[in-house]
């Protein structure tokens, strides 16, 4: 089969045929029929490391063969499925119940960075990890709702909002968007906070009660303090960027919650007063385990959220995707249909 790899040699993607895996216990291999790029995927070609490893860990395909120990799990052969991406773990510890990264019993690998990933013609996939696509999402389109999607779903769920209550979206692009569409469907009221006015129109067109760009608009903070009656009551942070998380906290209503997604490379600069006094708390997101992946996807497909995505064509086009993310043109999600 075709994979795309990273080669730390060439520092750049490549095309090589390997061999389709076999699946293993619990697991059932997978006919891909779109991976998508994600930011975090930035971070595995930055990882060291001496081999290519094939990228990407959002990923929808059709099942196409079980290992025996996955027969009567829910799936069979043919089904459209949408999946998490760390196996090696058990699933069941207390560690699993947090992050299966912390599996106490298990060698958890991260599919895509410690792992071959999805941006490959066929992957491998545990069922503990995997879902049905329901048949009214386009499996075109379906592949970052399984990092993106669900981590913005948990992001908005977890701010404590109420219908009616400003969110403030900062850094609005794949994650951000749908972290739009997820907030209006819960009857939110979404300002976008982004640097690139073709992003913010994207943001408008999603359903964003009002855009800022924060670097042409000096003004913004005052606007948006005016407009919210003195502040988001939670602002979720999307952006890897050191700005975006530290302008957060003045658009925060008195009591309200900075939700941390986005990665910067540097450790926050919080104000431990700010926190002492209650300005502010403190909470974070993730996609999280699969035992709270149902509900995600099951909101998603009642409310008809679909993401926007940058279709390509084949794995040679990985690469470009690549270039446009870190050129920061890219607008919108980027994913190789199959």
């Amino acid at each position: 089969m075709k994979a795309a790899q990273w080669d730390p040699r060439q520092k750049r993607m490549v095309v090589n045929d390997v061999p389709t895996p076999e699946p293993g216990e619990n697991q059932f291999l997978v006919k891909m029929a779109s991976a998508s790029l994600c930011h975090s995927d930035i971070m595995a070609m930055e990882a060291p490391r001496t081999e290519p490893v094939t990228l990407g860990h959002e990923g929808v395909g059709h099942v196409t063969k079980l290992h025996p120990s996955a027969v009567g799990k829910g799936f069979k052969e043919g089904d459209a499925v949408g999946f998490l991406y760390i196996i090696g773990c058990c699933f069941e510890c207390d560690g699993c119940q947090v992050h299966n990264l912390s599996c106490s019993s298990g060698t958890p690998l991260l599919q895509g960075f410690t792992t071959d990933g999805f941006f490959a013609e066929y992957a491998l996939v545990d069922y503990h990890n995997a879902v049905i696509l329901p048949e009214t999402l386009d499996i075109k389109k379906s592949a970052p709702l399984f990092c993106a999607g669900i981590t913005a779903f948990h992001s908005v769920e977890s701010c404590e909002l109420k219908p009616g209550d400003w969110l403030g979206v900062v850094g609005c692009g794949g994650l951000g968007q749908l972290a739009i569409q997820y907030a209006k469907a819960m009857g939110v009221q979404v300002v976008g906070i982004d640097v690139n006015d073709d992003i913010l129109a994207n943001c408008k067109a999603q359903g964003a009660d009002a855009v800022f760009n924060s670097m042409t608009n000096k003004g913004y903070v005052k606007e948006l303090l005016d407009l919210t009656g003195g502040g988001v009551k939670a602002a979720a942070v999307f952006s890897n960027a050191d700005a975006a998380y530290a302008g957060a906290p003045q658009i925060i209503k008195l009591g309200g919650i900075l939700m941390v997604v986005g990665l910067p490379h540097n450790p926050l600069q919080i104000s431990s007063m700010d926190l002492a006094l209650g300005k502010y708390r403190i909470k974070s997101e993730s996609t999280g385990i699969p035992q709270r992946m149902g509900r995600a996807i099951e909101f998603t497909a009642k409310n008809h959220i679909q993401p926007e995505v940058d279709i390509r064509s084949g794995l040679e086009e990985v690469q470009s995707m690549i270039d446009t993310m870190k050129s920061g043109k890219s607008t919108m999600r980027m994913a190789v249909v199959f």
